[in-house]
């Protein structure tokens, strides 16, 4: 049976962890924490470009693994699609090979978080302006729409009725 692969996505501090580790464990399985978070802890946050080119082999080596121990449905804390975006918007450019991981990776169902949660600061965190994170926000669900049309849910609101909103569109989505 093949493992379903949901992705979630969105600007930063719009709850993408916390979702993930919530319905991970909600579904008893697995799931691929972000790979950025790891790269750029030990360099304080520092990255140029080419940095997107290891952050995304990076984050398709955590997708694999967390493949390889899912039962039955897995959960992915971001995706090709963050780093496509962020490289536009910091760099105006795209590396070709998040280009091609966004062709060869596709997920049955995509949640999107909307930015409506308090910006946190964190180190690794460069947009604290409400207004960019929801002219992102704009980005992530033009693109979401054309590449998953009927297959994505924008995860809003806050506390656990943000979380349960999710796992309901899961469970009803994929009849779990």
């Amino acid at each position: 049976m093949e493992v379903i692969k949901v992705s979630i996505t969105g600007p930063e501090s719009s709850g993408k962890s916390e979702l993930a580790a919530y319905l991970a464990r909600q579904f008893q399985t697995s799931f691929a924490s972000e790979y950025a978070r790891e790269y750029l802890e030990p360099r304080n946050g520092e990255y140029d470009y080419e940095d997107l080119i290891a952050i995304c082999e990076g984050q398709i080596a955590n997708e694999e693994e967390a493949m390889e121990k899912a039962n039955g449905i897995v959960f992915f804390d971001t995706d090709m699609l963050v780093l496509k975006i962020w490289a536009r918007h910091r760099f105006n450019r795209v590396p070709r090979n998040v280009a091609l991981a966004i062709e060869q990776r596709q997920y049955h169902a995509v949640l999107l978080c909307k930015p409506d949660l308090p910006w946190t600061p964190d180190p690794l965190r460069e947009i604290p302006d409400e207004n960019e994170r929801n002219f992102l926000f704009e980005l992530y669900k033009r693109q979401v729409e054309a590449n998953y049309s009927d297959n994505y849910f924008i995860v809003e609101g806050e506390g656990i009725q943000r979380f349960k909103r999710a796992e309901s569109y899961i469970r009803n989505h994929f009849d779990l």
